[in-house]
Parts: structure tokens; sequence; C-alpha cells
């Protein structure tokens, strides 16, 4: 009786355990890359203080979004996100301000009191694991835990998104909330009576599409 050769029979093996992980949703996680014009992120700069009435609130958008998910439908907890932007690149909309003041309120979020673009010129988010939360109508929820770059400061912080993924696309969307003072930026203040409040409102739609590449 011929006895196998035992390259032969690893081989058999390795296939018949791939096929099996493959089956059971193991199978390598797709890659897919930020499309940045689909995807969009809105800050919401609000303000207080006494007089607050008298001042304005900001929005501010984030273009140009660049960056990469990793994803497995399967087993979302397998996922990945790292996404960068240019903090130079942002820009004061003058949705619900005067046109007049738009210029000096750019010039002030991107200067040396606040955002200081100059000598922090990366924001960058890059998960280190995410929670599925559970299904819900064209999608489902998960937490997405990670580390936020801004202003030189690196923290941890969590997104709730929602997230709906087919074969070609990633889309998630959220909301979340960051405080200035977490990364080092004082909220600005006009004769201290009308304050930009530490608090940020962010929005955001990231929207990415499978990778072709290797």
């Amino acid at each position: 009786m011929r006895r196998a050769r035992p390259g032969l029979v690893l081989a058999l093996v390795a296939g018949a355990w791939l096929g099996l992980a493959d089956r059971a949703g193991y199978a390598e996680p797709s890659r897919f890359e930020v499309d940045a014009q689909a995807s969009r992120v809105v800050i919401h700069v609000g303000k207080s203080g006494v007089f607050g009435f008298a001042g304005h609130e900001h929005e501010v958008v984030a273009p140009a979004v660049r960056g990469s998910v990793t994803a497995d439908a399967a087993q979302l907890a397998r996922s990945s996100v790292e996404v960068t932007f240019d903090a130079a690149a942002l820009r004061v909309t003058g949705a619900g301000e005067p046109a007049k003041d738009v210029p000096d309120v750019q010039k002030t979020m991107l200067g040396p009191e606040c955002l200081d673009a100059a000598s922090f010129p990366t924001i960058r988010f890059e998960s280190r694991a995410v929670t599925d939360a559970g299904a819900e109508p064209g999608g489902r929820r998960v937490a997405i835990h990670g580390a936020l770059t801004l202003h030189g400061v690196t923290r941890a912080i969590t997104l709730p998104a929602r997230v709906a993924l087919d074969r070609d696309t990633v889309e998630a969307t959220g909301t979340f909330v960051v405080r200035q003072t977490d990364f080092g930026i004082k909220p600005i203040s006009k004769a201290g009576v009308v304050n930009v409040k530490d608090e940020l409102d962010v929005r955001w739609r990231l929207v990415a599409r499978r990778s072709h590449r290797g």
C-alpha cells in the first residue's frame, strides 16, 4: 500500500480548513478606500457666556477626508478604520453668521490661539476595536473605539455609528462631542462675555469604496 506524501496531506488539510473557515465567516476582511467627495465631516461651534446671544455660532466643514476601512460583513468586530485630514483644510461655511465675519473667524480658527494648524497640520482618527451593537433596518449599529489626534494630543474616543455594508461600498454615519480642552485648546472668548463653547458637536458621514489595488 502506497503511503501518502506528507506534503500532499498537508496541502489537502490546509485547503479543507480554509474552505471551512470561509464558510464560517472567517475570510479575510475587504479593504475600502475613503471617497472624499462623498464623505463629509461637519463641526458645530456653539457659544456660551452671559451675553452669548450677542455672538454667532459657527459651522465648520472638513473637506478632502482620506483614509481606509477594512470590513468584514459577517463579523464587523474584525473591522477597522483610519481617517486623516489636514487641519488647514477646515473651512468656516458662513452659515448663520455675517459674511463679513467669515475671514476673521477662519483666520482665528487656524491660528496659534486655536488649532495652530501650522504647528499641528494633521487631524487623525484610528480605530482600536469595533463593537457590533446589533442590526437595525438598513444596517447595523456599532461602537468604534479608537484614538483621535488633534492639536498634537491623542485621546481615546468612542464613536457610535450606523453602518451599511455591501460588496463594494461601506457607508457609516454618526455624531459625537469633542471637548477642546481635552486636546489643549482654550475656547476663544471675546471680552469674557461671549465665549465659544468647549464642546464641539461633530456630525460625520464616511463613504468608502472597495479597493482594487494589489
